[in-house]
């Protein structure tokens, strides 16, 4: 009998082989050629489940921005119950900012591989929407936590969303690619879960 293959097993395969791959020699490494001998297929093999190289980039690039919004998501669920009490609240803001940040070494590795693929985006057309989409979804969702968090008191009233959103994301930003370019030893975990929590402090109002 024909072996019978997993078609998505096999392109998530060769997405790893990818993420491998540019997070050890960088993303213009990433050839057709040196990503199957990474995957351990033939070329061909590779070119049977992408039409090109762009597509075979493009795929990884989401898999490992997807990697980052399930963890998010998983956090966001709670935290926007408007029956989650001020503490928790807090807690929970922290914890789902800090997915953002490269507070560990999994997450050191996707904010070195998501700068790879968003500063290749700019010279790449097909990596673009993706970049695009993935930042703007998370500016909607730091907007939608600062704003849940102001209509439970725990922001000052007159703060302005829109603003802080941008500034927020910036903090973020900022922090994750200190981390990347500096390494953890000069921008420690400790150090950036305490410059974001000073941050998130200074948002509260002055009577709490």
């Amino acid at each position: 009998m024909p072996k019978i293959v997993d078609r998505e097993a096999r392109r998530q395969a060769v997405a790893d082989a990818v993420l491998r791959v540019a997070g050890r020699d960088g993303l213009e490494s990433a050839s057709l050629r040196n990503v199957a001998q990474e995957a351990g297929l033939a070329v061909g093999s590779v070119r049977h489940y992408f039409t090109d190289h762009g597509e075979m980039l493009l795929f990884a690039m989401d898999e490992l921005a997807d990697r980052i919004e399930r963890r998010v998501r998983d956090h966001a669920g709670a935290l926007l119950d408007p029956a989650t009490d001020a503490a928790d609240r807090r807690t929970g803001t922290e914890e789902l900012l800090a997915e953002f940040l490269p507070l560990d070494g999994a997450r050191h590795e996707e904010a070195a591989l998501w700068l790879t693929f968003t500063t290749a985006a700019r010279t790449r057309p097909e990596l673009r929407p993706r970049a695009e989409r993935t930042h703007q979804g998370m500016r909607e969702l730091l907007t939608r936590v600062l704003g849940e968090a102001r209509r439970a008191g725990g922001l000052a009233e007159d703060l302005d969303i829109a603003v802080e959103t941008l500034r927020l994301s910036a903090l973020l930003d900022g922090l994750a690619l200190q981390a990347v370019a500096q390494g953890p030893t000069e921008v420690t975990p400790r150090a950036m879960r305490q410059v974001l929590r000073r941050h998130l402090d200074s948002l509260r109002p002055a009577n709490r």
